[in-house]
């Protein structure tokens, strides 16, 4: 159906991928899969037509539709949800409007003898055929059936855009992406912003469509259930499994250890060559045997073994400055946007060194009660800061908030201040980010890439009060552990917004749940709030009214 020819992609002196060919197929459901930084989210950019490759092209025929949800959206719309869904029938409203104009027009016009009349017919005819052929014109329903799946209620559909999350608005996307019906869907991490509920739908929704997938996606578990085919991508090329995720990690392990043997075997092959070479070559009986050698060397091609992930974050929070001994007091705290009530009557008292969570469905307002005690929106009630408060905020989106146009290194030099400017390289370095990484530009880093260097500038100012939205969203599991024991070792007051119950855990010593207009406050940490609350998984939150 698509095909993907001698691609290539390069940035400066580095080279991403080179000469890589692939087909997707009719209902293929592919996992794009490679460590941080492969070129996961660039293919997938190629694919959709976002940007073009230095080398090769894609080959998409003129009736298929290619549908592209990027990891980090800025899109902002002054209309409702509803509205702004329904967008993914525009060209059929389009077609709705110019049926209409010509009708007008034929109605008009008194010269029945003309040719432009008779032309004008004809093009009202092709349009109507055309119009009516479409299996949905009366779209409001599956308008509905979307966003209802994806996890909106009715009394969501008639709120403007701008009253929701990043996350939320990521939804919407997705749902006109999905009412569009494309032949090929790109979905680059889009279960990061979804309940376990919406996340079920949408396993479904893309299996039952029978329409081509590719994914990028760290979850685990929704790769497995939905995915056919892994495409792996490392080290400049590609491999093709047609399986899913956990027998393709098995094939992976066994394709490495082949290659490791087929590389002590050719080191020792070349190796003893090499002796060969090095102990007759001034013998001239055994002339015609050392040139032989060393021509068979010349055109040797070597065997390269897979690169391991062996890059580790060095993450360790400056010491916390002393604050008062309670760095957040509120009390009547309520918010509300019209007529919709996000919570109310909220109280709450965070001391000193206390590491909190904030856990509950998504639209509940957890960011909203953070962007409070951050004193970015109005609300009712009172919020009092403690005696020397200083606050480090990471937000949801803190990823899409960077100067896509600076590189990596002038991102942390702007910010830099003091001692700091003289350890940009060192402090990069300890991020994962050294040689040519550090020049280039953000425009081009991956997901995880930009979470790294988001979280490099929360790191350069000692803060006593750590806030964290969603921190572990772009991050892999190797990551999201060191960042938890990093966190773990903090010496200041931590509030965390996050659904993942195994980051959560051995982290938060209290959580504040927020469902149904109100903020309930649990002793203890989060296993004893699923026990309490008889749950197994966190997101069971969800199934609970």
């Amino acid at each position: 159906m698509i095909s993907i020819d001698a691609l290539t992609v390069e940035f400066g002196a580095t080279t991403l991928f080179k000469n890589i060919s692939f087909v997707i197929n009719e209902k293929d459901r592919i996992a794009l899969m490679g460590k941080n930084g492969a070129g996961k989210s660039t293919l997938l950019k190629i694919i959709a037509g976002a940007r073009a490759p230095q080398g090769g092209n894609v080959s998409v025929p003129k009736d298929k539709v290619v549908a592209y949800l990027p990891q980090h959206l800025m899109n902002q719309s002054q209309r409702t949800v509803f509205e702004e869904t329904a967008q993914a029938f525009e060209h059929i409203l389009q077609m709705e409007k110019e049926i209409a104009v010509l009708n007008q027009e034929l109605e008009s016009r008194t010269d029945y003898e003309s040719e432009s009349y008779y032309a004008l017919i004809e093009k009202v005819s092709a349009l109507s055929e055309k119009y009516y052929s479409i299996e949905e014109t009366n779209f409001d329903a599956e308008v509905e059936k979307v966003l209802l799946g994806l996890g909106f209620v009715r009394s969501d559909f008639n709120r403007p855009t701008e009253e929701f999350s990043g996350g939320w608005r990521m939804r919407i996307e997705l749902a006109k992406i999905l009412l569009k019906k494309p032949d090929l869907i790109l979905l680059d991490e889009p279960t990061n912003h979804l309940d376990i509920e919406s996340i079920q739908w949408l396993e479904e929704f893309l299996i039952a469509c029978g329409k081509a997938v590719v994914i990028i996606s760290h979850d685990r578990a929704f790769v497995d259930n939905i995915t056919t085919r892994t495409i792996e991508v490392t080290m400049g090329r590609i491999y093709d499994y047609k399986v899913n995720y956990s027998r393709y990690l098995e094939l992976r392990k066994e394709r490495r250890e082949q290659q490791q043997k087929q590389y002590l075997d050719q080191q020792k092959m070349i190796a003893e060559n090499m002796e060969f070479i090095e102990r007759f070559k001034g013998t001239y009986s055994k002339t015609l045997q050392v040139q032989s050698r060393v021509k068979m060397l010349e055109k040797l091609e070597l065997v390269e073994v897979d690169e391991l992930d062996s890059s580790a974050l060095r993450l360790k929070f400056p010491p916390a400055p002393r604050s008062g001994s309670y760095p957040v007091i509120m009390s009547e705290v309520a918010k509300s946007y019209d007529n919709h009530v996000v919570f109310k009557e909220v109280g709450l008292t965070i001391e000193r060194g206390e590491k909190i969570a904030f856990v509950g469905k998504n639209g509940e307002g957890k960011s909203t009660l953070v962007k409070a005690i951050l004193g970015e929106i109005s609300f009712e009630g009172q919020v009092q800061l403690g005696h020397n408060t200083m606050i480090g905020y990471f937000a949801q989106n803190q990823a899409s908030m960077l100067d896509e146009e600076l590189s990596v290194f002038q991102t942390i030099d702007e910010v830099a201040k003091g001692e700091a400017r003289n350890k940009i390289k060192d402090i990069l370095g300890a991020f994962m980010f050294s040689g040519d990484d550090t020049t280039k530009k953000v425009k081009v880093l991956s997901g995880g890439e930009r979470t790294r260097l988001a979280m490099v500038k929360l790191l350069l100012e000692p803060v006593n009060l750590l806030i964290l939205d969603e921190p572990t969203n772009h991050l892999d599991l190797k990551t999201k552990d060191i960042l938890k024991e990093a966190l773990r070792a903090y010496d200041g007051t931590l509030i965390l917004v996050s659904h993942d119950r195994d980051f959560l855990d051995g982290l938060a010593q209290k959580v504040y749940e927020f469902g149904n207009q109100k903020v309930k406050e649990h002793l203890g940490d989060i296993n004893s709030f699923l026990e309490k609350r008889k749950m197994t998984n966190l997101k069971d939150i969800e199934r609970k009214v």
